[in-house]
Formats: structure tokens, C-alpha cells, sequence
């Protein structure tokens, strides 16, 4: 449980991945510190040459390394058992089939005949070793916190026996796939590139008869956030992986063309159930139907985000969006939940009862720009409707603090969910992130029977948790933010990229310049 809140303490910050470089007092991170840079030369996309940043000291290894630019070429160079699309539906990549067992507790998974770059076989031995590695690491042993054995059965298959059934096992398991060899930050793999050196230094080259856009691609090191956006700006390197809404996201001046993906990114307004207003049913009611979601994704977060009423994103299986309909921003019903419990204008026009005002408290982290303007539309709207609403700007340290404290009515909040979209750690009675000290039994329940099922079923099992949240409303959701990945302008075409692998569809890339 620890390993598992510490991924999850990390998710609230809103970190699409871990970063570092080495000790270098400058890192590259989701939270870089930007700096002027200098005007890029105009030149053609056709004298572009094609390359990409990396940083050599932070290490290649897609498992434990840490550093976001390494692992955002991870997938050039490994695959995993599955891969997830746009639509967060895990596809097969090195597993070709599996079987569940009746309980659910046991998956049996048939790996793919492939090799890795040096010409090894893939066999179920690099894949018990991964999985192993993954359970062990800080950026995968949240999600694998359930699974408590992973065996080899013969060459090709691998079994995997969890401690609770978890019919969305294939979302998780997009670990990539590694043989270790005697550089342990340089991992064998089996994607279409393999890392290769020169006397220039490193370079990605093509596995023989792997559907890639060039035969070589060149690496540029960057060690700084700085020499990121200088690179990029002097078109140096071609493309960035980036959150355009981040906390001191930092400014790329160049011609570019943005490529928006989906994440699991969830952006929420948290619920106090234990004290203050929101300990009453109605008043949550309320608040999940006060907030304008579209308008503050088109406004304020520049359409790089989804609108969703619900905590699963509208692209995933198991979104109801006649459900999420009815929980669109209608004030005026939500005065009438109000009215009925009680509430009503006093002399100057604020929501009352009994003489005391519907007083309510909003924190936000203030060191990210977006989330304060998201804020303070928030509480707008609240007020608009009669509520006497204070927004507290909090640093981080002071915010989580207070958060840990219960001093607030509402918070905003961010946390990447696991592709299965699981919310026992926000929702569950004793969730390390149910600030709100949530407790129902009744969506306990529902939130187990929701992980464990498959297919229709789990359909059906997402229905009736969206039901009993949209009763109770622990949290009201607003949206999931996109990722971008930035290119040079014209030098890109076909690009789809996805949460985990920001080349999905290589072999559909079209690159101008730089072969």
C-alpha cells in the first residue's frame, strides 16, 4: 500500500510521468521553469533534419529510469504485452491470446513469436523478469499492486494470479518488455529501433524490416528544461511531449503543430462529506450541476481537455453519456435541490437557512495558472447562485496539507487514473487520496464489482456506480486533460499518438527532411 500511495501522491500532482536528469540542478520535468529563447530560423520543412531529444545520463531503462525524455522514446524501442489505443482498449501486441480463469484471479497469457534487437528469442523468462521489475517500480507497482505472482509456463506462456479479480487486467499490463545485457541502463528490446553509437554519439536505428518513416534517427541531448524549448524553438530536435496546461509550462515560441491525445488525467472538484456544507447530500447534488464544463475546457484550458460528468473518460468503454447528460450544468435544478433542503435567499440574496449563510471554502494549488482561473470560474458559478464562497490559493506544501487536514468544503484536484479507470483510492472508504473521508459501503461494493468484471458485464457494473455516485456525489467530475505532442511545422504527418506511446502508427508517419 505504500509503493501505492506514493504513485498516487504523485498523480494528484499531476505528473504525466516521472523525470530527472542525473544531478544536473536544472531538470527536465512536467514543471519546467521557461526562459526566453531566441527566434527559430525559417527554414523549410524539407531541410529539417529529423531528430529527437534524449538524455544519455538518465538512463534508458523503460522500467526503472526516471527521465521524461528517455522514456518518451521507450516505445521506439519496447513493446509490451499489450498496447493501449486512443480509446484507452487494450490492444495485443507480444501476447497473442490468453485465458482467464472461473474466479478471475488467474490470467494465462500466449506470447507472440518475436526477437529481440540483438536476435534473441522473446520468451516467457524476459517477460516474468519484467513484470517482476515492474512490481517493484515506483512508476508501475501501483497498478500492479494486486498481482502477487508472475510465473513462466514453458517457453511461451505466462501466468499471472492477482490477490482480487480485475476483468481490465490487459489495460495494465502495457509494461514494455525488456532482456536485460551488461549495460543495465540499456535494456535489449524488441520495437522497431534499437539504440545504436557513433563517433556523433547516439542514434536510434531500424530493426531489419520494421515499417518505420526513416532508417535513422538522430538524437540531440538536452539537459535542461532551457535547452529543451532552445532546442525545439531553433528547430533542433522535431517534435516535444508536453501538457500545454501544466504548472509553469514552459513557452515554445517556433511554428509548431499541436497533435492532442487523451489521458487518464482527471480534473475534479473534491467533496468535504465529513464536515461543513457539503456534509449534506442535496448541497453536493447541487454543486455537481453548478459548473459550465464545456465552457471551462473551450476558455480556460484552451480545448486541451475533454468535458466529462463522470470519472471515466467519455472515449472509455463504460462512459453513459445519457447519464452524463443528465448531470450537465443546469443551476436551475440545482437551486430546487437546494430550496428543497432548506435553503433559501435571505435579505441580500444569499443562499441561508435557518440564518446561517451556505458558506463554503475552495482551495487550489496556486502554483499552476490554469487551475486558479478553473477556480475561480468555480466559484462564480457558486456564487451566481447564491453561495458565499471563499477561494483560498494555497502553495502545494499548504494545499496537501490542508487536504490531509480536512480544512476545506471543496478542493480542486487532478489524479491520473490507471487505464482501468479504478477510483478506489479517491472513492473507497480509507482511499490514500479520499480526502473527503468518503465512507459508503454501497459504492465499496460497487467500485469491487466494478474492477472484477469483463466486457458487458463490466458495463453494466459501471452503470450502477455511476448511479450511486451521481446519488451520493463524493466529487464532481469537469474534465480529463489531453496531452500534446508538438511538432515542427510540416515536417509531420500521420502522427496519432496515445498516453503511453506518442509514436502509436508509426508505420503511417510521414517525415519531410533529414534522411
Amino acid at each position: 500500500m505504500k509503493k501505492r500511495r506514493q504513485w498516487m501522491a504523485l498523480a494528484l500532482a499531476g505528473l504525466m510521468s516521472l523525470a530527472g536528469c542525473g544531478d544536473l540542478a536544472a531538470q527536465v520535468t512536467d514543471t519546467p521553469a521557461a526562459s526566453a529563447t531566441p527566434t527559430p530560423t525559417a527554414l523549410p520543412a524539407e531541410e529539417l533534419e529529423f531528430a529527437l531529444p534524449c538524455y544519455p545520463g538518465g538512463g534508458f531503462h523503460p522500467i526503472t529510469g526516471t527521465n521524461r525524455l528517455n522514456l518518451t522514446l521507450a516505445p521506439l524501442l519496447y513493446r509490451g504485452l499489450f498496447a493501449l489505443d486512443r480509446n484507452f482498449v487494450p490492444q495485443k501486441d507480444l501476447c497473442v491470446d490468453y485465458e482467464v480463469s472461473e474466479d478471475g484471479l488467474t490470467w494465462t497469457l500466449t506470447l507472440k513469436e518475436d526477437t529481440f534487437s540483438n536476435g534473441a528469442a522473446l520468451t516467457a523468462a524476459e517477460v516474468v523478469s519484467s513484470l517482476n521489475a515492474a512490481r517493484q517500480s515506483d512508476r508501475y507497482g501501483g497498478r500492479l499492486e494486486d498481482v502477487i505472482r508472475v510465473r513462466a509456463q514453458g517457453e511461451d506462456k505466462v501466468e499471472v494470479t492477482l490477490s482480487r479479480p480485475n476483468g481490465a487486467l490487459p489495460a495494465l499490463l502495457d509494461v514494455p518488455i525488456v532482456r536485460e545485457g551488461e549495460d543495465p541502463q540499456r535494456p535489449l528490446g524488441t520495437g522497431p529501433y534499437y539504440l545504436d553509437e557513433g563517433e556523433e554519439g547516439l542514434f536510434l536505428s531500424a530493426r531489419e524490416g520494421a515499417a518505420v518513416p526513416r532508417q535513422r534517427v538522430e538524437l540531440r541531448t538536452v539537459g535542461s528544461s532551457d535547452e529543451l524549448v532552445y532546442a525545439f524553438d531553433t528547430r533542433e530536435i522535431s517534435l516535444v511531449d508536453t501538457d500545454l496546461t501544466g504548472t509553469n509550462m514552459p513557452g515554445y515560441s517556433g511554428r509548431q503543430e499541436t497533435a492532442d491525445y487523451p489521458t487518464t488525467g482527471l480534473l475534479y472538484v473534491g467533496c468535504n462529506t465529513a464536515s461543513g456544507a457539503c456534509r449534506e447530500e442535496a448541497v453536493r447534488q447541487a454543486v455537481a450541476l453548478a459548473f459550465d464544463r464545456e465552457t471551462i475546457v473551450r476558455e480556460i484550458l484552451l480545448g486541451h481537455a475533454t468535458a466529462s460528468a463522470l470519472p471515466i473518460h467519455p472515449n472509455g468503454a463504460g462512459y453513459d453519456s445519457e447519464r452524463a447528460g443528465a448531470l450537465a450544468c443546469d443551476r436551475e435544478k440545482a437551486l430546487e435541490l437546494l430550496t428543497g433542503a432548506g435553503w433559501s435567499a435571505d435579505e441580500e440574496g444569499k443562499l441561508a437557512k435557518w440564518r446561517n449563510r451556505l458558506t463554503l471554502r475552495l482551495i487550489v494549488n496556486q502554483e499552476n495558472v490554469y487551475k486558479v482561473a478553473v477556480a475561480a470560474a468555480l466559484r462564480d458559478a457558486l456564487e451566481e447562485m447564491g453561495c458565499t464562497v471563499t477561494l483560498t490559493k494555497l502553495p502545494w506544501d499548504d494545499f496537501v496539507s490542508a487536504l490531509e487536514r480536512g480544512q476545506f468544503d471543496l478542493y480542486l484536484g487532478e489524479s491520473i487514473l490507471t487505464a482501468d479507470f479504478d477510483l478506489e483510492d479517491l472513492l473507497g472508504s480509507g482511499g490514500s487520496l479520499n480526502y473527503g473521508r468518503y465512507a459508503d459501503r454501497e459504492t465499496d461494493r460497487l467500485l469491487e464489482e466494478y474492477r472484477a468484471a469483463a466486457g458487458e458485464a463490466r458495463e453494466e457494473a459501471a452503470s450502477a456506480l455511476w448511479a450511486r455516485l451521481e446519488e451520493t456525489v463524493p466529487l464532481v467530475t469537469l474534465c480529463f486533460k489531453n496531452g500534446s505532442l508538438l511538432t515542427q511545422w510540416g515536417q509531420v504527418r500521420g502522427a496519432e499518438p496515445t498516453q503511453r506511446d506518442v509514436f502509436a502508427g508509426l508505420e503511417n508517419w510521414s517525415v519531410t527532411g533529414g534522411e
